[in-house]
């Protein structure tokens, strides 16, 4: 009789196929991570990186980098592989991050990220967005999207090991699996198989990105050489304050930009009608008042934000289209439009309400006989978002401050940069009598009456009304100032800087609508032959200059 001389551990229960449960659950949680870890590196290799070109189609082809790679794996010692494997991870995590970039850029600024000189647009937005929802939240956002940065970069690593193990492990049956991928990859490559149209099947759009960004880095560290050299050749570099500006002797010259009054306010039928006709009634309500325009469109050195590449452009004559070549520009000593005013005997005024911090290297640059910022203009209402100040308070305390107290012997030239059209666009003020303006606190209850940032941009139709109606606001703003203040003496240059971001579609143009208003008619006469629109209306067929031309064409016209 057979004794047992210890205990008898029971069978583990069998599946179907023989196997125990548990390691038949092994097994399958493998393979889904196998399956999860392919389908992620599919998609770092093949999604693009604009959201107008992603489609169901741009993740099925096949990626020339990933069979590559996958070939090296099968043909290295374990120790290489794993460093492969390492570095092709490092990469494609990088590669995501970077293809995120760019689709944030392109949906706002019409543009793919730029790895020398965007980092800029990040400080304006984090400033952007404390505006929003304040120091602490804007923070901990800045942090969660650098931990997320970093958890893509660890999860693409650990793809790509196991993915490598995986083929190392299987190696006759990856081999085949390549092989059969080279070849259709191939033969789609010389036949031009496509997917969809501009999909095509054999696909490189991996390297070609990264060849791209390496190919821009390039250019731009290239392109800081001869910045100086284009600087210095300016035809009015030298020319005497005598000889300047003579056509607008004694009067007080205001430069205004109006953010993010592009183009697509006038063009899109869910802006046009209601801006088109404060346009016409205040071209109306103007000539009325003996007082003319003329309006045209200027193509912006920017799309959806970064005014100050905007504003540069126009000051200097110059192509202001990225960060570094405006921190050169700061660095020159560059003619601007307020210095050749200054020159020719102008008091020089920089009203810059969104700026909330110190400005030395502009006030070195432009060197205004008086510089107003957020902190030093006596507001005491409320902000509204993004805006520090209602529009309506900027101009009256620039019409108190300086425009009043100018004399034909020494006029006023004032760059004021407004910002009730700056997104958000909710909540915005409303007029109020210009008697009343005082230091603002009449606007107090204006924000608590409006909607919420957070409610309004929930909704895409919300968020294109709310921009309408800033815009509008800014506008008759403008017109209204013009009607109360104007005289024989003001002469009123207003612009946008740029399109807006997210209401208008990637590929529109760079237009901004640009107008200039006076009452005395020799100055309007002096841009007769422009060809300008007759109004603050510019017509769809009117002129379209690049915006750094503006500089030496009003020089030119105004000149003797």
């Amino acid at each position: 009789m057979l004794r047992l001389t210890g205990p008898v551990t029971p069978a583990a229960p069998l599946t179907d196929f023989g196997l125990p449960r548990t390691a038949r659950r092994h097994a399958v949680a493998s393979r889904v991570l196998t399956g999860l870890a392919a389908l992620l590196v599919l998609f770092a290799l093949l999604a693009p990186d604009d959201l107008t070109s992603f489609s169901a189609e741009a993740l099925v082809r096949v990626p020339v980098e990933g069979l590559l790679v996958a070939a090296l794996v099968l043909v290295l010692p374990p120790r290489p592989r794993r460093v492969l494997a390492v570095a092709f991870g490092l990469v494609l995590g990088l590669l995501v991050v970077l293809k995120a970039l760019d689709t944030g850029f392109y949906a706002t600024l019409e543009k793919p990220f730029d790895p020398v000189y965007d980092w800029s647009f990040f400080q304006a937005g984090v400033e952007f967005l404390a505006g929003q929802v304040g120091d602490a939240a804007a923070v901990a956002a800045l942090a969660g999207a650098g931990l997320l940065a970093v958890a893509v970069v660890v999860l693409m690593v650990l793809a790509t090991l196991r993915l490598s193990r995986v083929a190392a492990g299987r190696r006759t049956g990856a081999t085949r699996v390549v092989a059969v991928l080279g070849v259709i990859w191939i033969v789609c490559s010389v036949f031009g198989v496509e997917v969809a149209p501009g999909q095509p099947v054999a696909a490189q759009s991996a390297a070609a990105l990264a060849y791209g960004d390496l190919r821009q880095v390039g250019a731009d560290l290239r392109d800081q050489r001869p910045f100086g050299e284009v600087a210095a050749e300016d035809a009015f570099r030298g020319t005497p304050g005598a000889q300047l500006l003579n056509g607008l002797r004694g009067k007080n010259v205001v430069l205004t930009f109006v953010e993010s009054y592009g183009r697509i306010a006038l063009d899109d039928p869910g802006f046009a009608p209601k801006i088109g006709a404060t346009l016409d009634a205040g071209t109306a309500e103007l000539r009325a008042a003996g007082i003319g325009a003329r309006s045209a469109f200027l193509s912006s050195s920017t799309f959806g934000g970064g005014s100050w590449l905007a504003h540069s452009t126009v000051q200097s004559g110059m192509w202001i289209d990225n960060q570094q070549r405006y921190n050169d520009l700061l660095a020159s000593d560059r003619l601007t439009l307020g210095g050749a005013f200054q020159r020719a005997g102008w008091r020089t005024v920089w009203d810059v309400p969104a700026h909330t911090k110190d400005w030395p290297e502009g006030q070195r640059f432009y060197h205004p006989d008086a510089y107003y910022d957020a902190h030093h203009v006596g507001y005491r209402g409320p902000g509204f978002a993004y805006a520090t100040m209602p529009d309506q308070f900027t101009m009256s305390t620039l019409q108190r401050t300086e425009l009043a107290k100018a004399s034909p012997q020494r006029p006023v030239m004032a760059e004021v940069d407004l910002v009730s059209s700056h997104a958000p666009w909710s909540p915005r003020p409303w007029p109020v009598d210009w008697n009343q303006v005082g230091d603002g606190s009449v606007f107090g209850p204006m924000p608590a009456a409006g909607e919420a940032p957070e409610s309004v941009w929930k909704d895409p139709a919300k968020i294109r009304d709310a921009y309408r109606d800033a815009t509008d606001y800014s506008l008759k703003t403008l017109i209204s100032f013009v009607q109360h203040y104007g005289g024989d003496d003001l002469v009123l240059v207003f612009l946008g800087d740029h399109q807006p971001p997210v209401v208008t579609p990637q590929g529109a143009v760079h237009d901004v609508p640009i107008t200039i208003v006076a009452k005395d008619p020799r100055v309007l006469d002096r841009i007769s032959g422009w060809g300008w629109t007759d109004g603050l209306h510019p017509a769809a067929q009117a002129p379209v200059w690049k915006m750094d031309s503006f500089r030496d064409r009003f020089l030119t016209a105004f000149a003797h």
